[in-house]
């Protein structure tokens, strides 16, 4: 795709910008570095790459650096968008990294595909000090699990350094989130927390158009929650930056099919699908080639034209 060039807008003052962000439509371009990804047009693909050995669904997979490499270059060539690379699992359950084992994991990876893709990349962690390291090796979009709360470095580096950010919703840390979670108002408190956060973010002026935002499925969610969730997502489209949703084989399809991660496709699809209806920009998923096609066709039938 085309990745258009031009300047960040400035942010808006920390005074009263949670009513503005909520007045705004999202612009259609998300700034990333050096990236213009024209949200606008048509819904991204971000392909997850997991350089772990314990992710849920594909972990081990490509721990090893070539793998990992020509999985990425397989990715872009399929249709991705982006890139998203992770070295840390964050499956319910699943317990912390130490940050040189993380950097050890995902920075060679980074620094390979860095002058070899055409697309940009993404790095999923919650450390800024590897988000630093990662920038510096090329990545230029920062996804955060924690919604920037866990490290408080996390806004002033992305400020700095001027990448794009994707902002998600979690409850609880990853080895405890799944015991249970608790709503008094689930898409309230989702829409609460986001809105908040991009106000944090403005604070350290990060323009609007640098920032989507994640509702973070199955991240201290119920298979009830999840469902409302996709079914809902027009709510935070109200706040003007992309939306980026993450069903890829996930278990609630699990739970609504009775399948095991390798056999959810269809049920990724199908999720992917209606969260083009319900107003996602962005689809961060596994399968690239086939979920470039569902979303195409998805997104062709929403406004009824090819193009």
């Amino acid at each position: 795709m085309r990745h258009d060039m031009s300047e960040d807008e400035e942010a808006p003052s920390q005074e009263g910008a949670s009513s503005s962000f909520t007045r705004m439509k999202a612009s259609g371009r998300w700034h990333c570095g050096k990236y213009r990804l024209n949200y606008g047009k048509r819904p991204l693909i971000m392909g997850i790459l997991n350089v772990t050995p314990d992710s849920f669904s594909d972990g081990g997979l490509f721990l090893s650096r070539s793998k990992a490499l020509d999985r990425a270059v397989q990715m872009e060539e399929e249709g991705a968008d982006i890139i998203d690379i992770g070295g840390e699992s964050t499956r319910p359950g699943s317990l912390s990294v130490d940050l040189e084992e993380e950097c050890r994991r995902v920075l060679p990876v980074i620094e390979g595909l860095a002058g070899r893709l055409r697309i940009p990349l993404s790095i999923d962690t919650t450390k800024a000090a590897l988000a630093s390291r990662a920038i510096d090796a090329g990545a230029s979009i920062v996804n955060d699990v924690s919604g920037f709360t866990y490290d408080p470095e996390m806004f002033p580096l992305a400020a700095m350094r001027r990448v794009g950010l994707v902002i998600m919703h979690s409850k609880g840390r990853p080895r405890t989130m799944q015991r249970h979670p608790r709503y008094h108002n689930l898409i309230g408190e989702i829409h609460k927390f986001l809105s908040g956060q991009i106000t944090k973010a403005s604070g350290y002026r990060i323009p609007r158009n640098r920032i989507a935002i994640d509702p973070g499925i199955g991240f201290g969610k119920t298979v009830k929650h999840n469902l409302k969730i996709i079914n809902h997502l027009g709510s935070l489209s109200a706040l003007g930056v992309p939306v980026l949703v993450g069903p890829s084989r996930k278990s609630f399809i699990g739970e609504v099919l009775n399948l095991p991660p390798s056999e959810r496709l269809e049920g990724t699809a199908a999720a992917a699908a209606i969260s083009v209806f319900q107003g996602a920009h962005i689809l961060r998923v596994h399968d690239i080639s086939t979920l470039v096609r569902v979303v195409r066709v998805a997104d062709a039938i929403k406004k009824e034209r090819i193009k």
